[in-house]
């Protein structure tokens, strides 16, 4: 088996879903930007490229028929390169980089571009639900159509996972995001995008159509207090402790990664920023999908023949604070390396890219601070878990 290295990952800045700048920006566009980035900034030819691998938690609307193919085409890779896209919901990034680096390891392949995206403000407005619920599935499993609300609220109570704990984690992770964004340590990310976007006036009604540019993450609250998180009602239950703040928060982006061989990219004059190392995936019960980590990080730390001690950094997907909390604990990560810049709490969480941000971010932040082991994981829809581990390029 080949080596595989990521060589680049870039990013849109993530803005707030209908009411943010991307609430008129296509997907396809926010991802063949992206992928132009990629492109631009490697000095890559586009016909060296050999498939488009994009990964979206929803694929109907905009993001239907074949984003990744549709990516392809639509960017400077062109008709040349093949695309296809995947789904397992909040992990599909995460998934679309796991496949092209196998495709590249087995040898059937020297260069790919993996990622994901999302556009809630196009594709929630109006869902298909025709034939949405399979009755005998319900019976069987009811778990598995419960919101990822519901089941935050499961695992808050199953746990014993109090509302002041989730209130001061996600405190945490708004206060590390603010200080990581006032550092500049997402900006070698972030690739800026004009867009127009859609602006309502509340009291008249008037719609305006703006310009405008993504330049940064517009979910952080950097005046976030435990005061005013603790004073949030419950969304998903009225007696229950999962509120807007200690939640993921609904967004819009792309992220694209460049994926290599080893041999490919030192023959280009390339300096890769990590060995992808392995990824893995695990079920747990639906109504508990929020602590998959627990379950995918151990079987890929047992094939690796490592412990959670032997990682230097953790990207563990914050879609509630209430999964958060007892993944880590349960899991035994230290704090100190942990979501050390924040997560989707404050950062925000457009399902399928995700997880390209996430490897993207912490390939950068291993290198800045020269440290070697870091997984990324994250809890899927359905009850499941997705892990990835990567080695930095020293």
């Amino acid at each position: 088996m080949r080596e595989v290295v990521i060589v680049d990952s870039v990013r849109t800045g993530l803005a707030k879903s209908f009411r943010g700048k991307f609430n008129q920006t296509r997907p396809d566009d926010m991802a063949a930007h992206c992928v132009n980035a990629l492109l631009e900034r490697n000095d890559i030819d586009p016909a060296s490229v050999e498939d488009c691998i994009v990964g979206a938690g929803s694929n109907e609307g905009a993001q239907g028929y074949n984003i990744g193919r549709n990516v392809a085409v639509l960017s400077r890779l062109g008709t040349g390169t093949a695309g296809m896209t995947l789904n397992r919901f909040c992990s599909s990034g995460l998934q679309a980089i796991a496949i092209a680096a196998n495709q590249i390891a087995s040898g059937c392949s020297d260069i790919i571009v993996a990622g994901g995206v999302e556009s809630i403000s196009l594709t929630m407005k109006s869902v298909n639900t025709d034939h949405l619920i399979n009755p005998l599935l319900k019976q069987q499993t009811p778990g598995i159509y419960y919101t990822m609300g519901q089941t935050a609220e499961v695992v808050a109570r199953r746990y014993g996972v109090s509302r002041e704990a989730q209130d001061r984690y996600s405190l945490q992770s708004q206060i590390r995001t603010a200080q990581a964004q006032a550092a500049g340590l997402f900006n070698d990310e972030i690739v800026p995008m004009a867009v127009k976007y859609r602006v309502e006036d509340k009291n008249t009604g008037e719609v305006q159509i703006l310009d405008g540019v993504v330049d940064r993450d517009d979910c952080n609250r950097p005046d976030t207090t435990y005061e005013s998180l603790a004073g949030l009602k419950p969304v998903f239950a009225e007696d229950g402790s999962v509120t807007a703040g200690n939640s993921s928060q609904l967004s819009d982006g792309a992220s694209m990664t460049l994926v290599m061989s080893l041999e490919k990219a030192l023959q280009l004059g390339l300096k890769p920023k990590a060995f992808f190392r392995g990824f893995t995936v695990a079920g747990c019960e639906p109504d508990e999908m929020g602590i998959g980590p627990v379950f995918s990080v151990p079987k890929l730390l047992k094939a690796k023949g490592l412990q959670v001690a032997d990682i230097d950094l953790w990207e563990l997907n914050e879609a509630f604070a209430s999964q958060c909390l007892y993944s880590r604990d349960r899991l035994e990560i230290d704090n100190d390396k942990y979501n050390v810049n924040g997560g989707s709490i404050s950062i925000g969480h457009p399902f399928g890219m995700t997880g390209s941000r996430q490897i993207g971010h912490l390939v950068r932040e291993l290198q800045r601070r020269n440290l070697r082991y870091g997984i990324v994981t994250m809890c899927v829809g359905g009850g499941m878990g997705a892990t990835g581990l990567f080695e930095a390029v020293c």
